[in-house]
């Protein structure tokens, strides 16, 4: 399967608008052998060995680890893979879906790491180490946004910089950690109504101002619609399993992989594996697809 998902992202590479100019290798080339590394958890030396290539899919020429290294710190290397990653989610007009979820996911590394770029902060069981995926999150192959930072920034404040790239709207469902009322205003700004159980269950409200999104949201979870609307948050643990449970998957982050640069390009990379992976098992034909794009 790592060869067909290989193809299916080579297709959409070879017809991108971003190839670079002025370089021994394109952008395009540049991000294959890269994708040639991810898809087999390896790291780069790895995928610039020719020995580690079958000799259809082989480039004529391959870069050297130091290039590769180098290509792989271009904004262009970010911005043609932005550019698929848009393609994949306006294929299926996940822009268009009403219901969005939020969370984050933990991507720790050793305690003991001396990885400048990652931090402590709160994850299931304690403390952790390491970096947090943030996404908002309509179903289909791709998030509607993402963003990495150190485990230390709180969800909310990565919330309040993903919240108003949101295309189109729709009800944002959440956990307790964003009912905030900046959080509340910033979706009715983003056209979204956030939906999020109230914290401190058992206190009221005391005497301060409160959004009125917010308590519109408080309101909305005492109706049977409200409940129910809740209920579907679960579908972002599915979407992380989905993400992690196959090879090639965002399992967790390999001993080359550290440094905040890096580390969101083998993210952002694996978010694109698993959407070629998506489109396969939901049986849609991508060559079709980008024919029609």
């Amino acid at each position: 399967m790592d060869r067909e998902l290989w193809l299916a992202l080579y297709h959409f590479v070879a017809h991108s608008q971003v190839q670079g100019k002025g370089w021994l290798y394109t952008t395009g080339e540049i991000v294959m052998v890269y994708f040639w590394a991810v898809v087999h958890d390896r790291p780069m030396c790895w995928a610039v060995d020719k020995r580690n290539w079958p000799d259809d899919l082989r480039p004529v020429m391959l870069p050297s680890q130091s290039n590769l290294s180098r290509r792989m710190r271009g904004s262009d290397v970010v911005e043609m893979m932005t550019e698929i990653e848009n393609q994949f989610s306006a294929m299926v007009g996940a822009e268009q879906r009403l219901i969005r979820i939020i969370d984050g996911k933990p991507l720790d590394v050793s305690n003991v790491s001396k990885d400048a770029g990652a931090g402590y902060g709160r994850a299931a069981g304690g403390k952790h180490n390491g970096y947090k995926l943030h996404v908002v999150h309509a179903g289909g192959p791709t998030p509607l946004a993402w963003g990495l930072t150190s485990m230390n920034v709180s969800e909310k404040k990565m919330a309040a910089a993903l919240i108003p790239t949101l295309p189109g709207e729709g009800y944002l469902l959440g956990d307790g950690e964003y009912d905030t009322n900046n959080l509340h205003d910033a979706a009715h700004q983003a056209g979204h109504q956030l939906v999020a159980p109230k914290r401190g269950k058992n206190t009221g409200l005391g005497h301060r101002r409160h959004s009125p999104y917010r308590l519109r949201s408080i309101e909305l979870l005492q109706s049977r619609f409200g409940k129910a609307l809740l209920k579907s948050r679960k579908q972002i643990e599915r979407e992380f399993g989905t993400l992690v449970s196959f090879g090639g998957g965002l399992t967790c982050l390999p001993a080359w992989v550290r440094g905040l640069r890096r580390v969101r390009n083998w993210v952002h990379a694996k978010i694109l594996v698993n959407a070629a992976r998506w489109f396969r098992t939901n049986h849609f034909n991508l060559l079709d697809l980008l024919a029609l794009a």
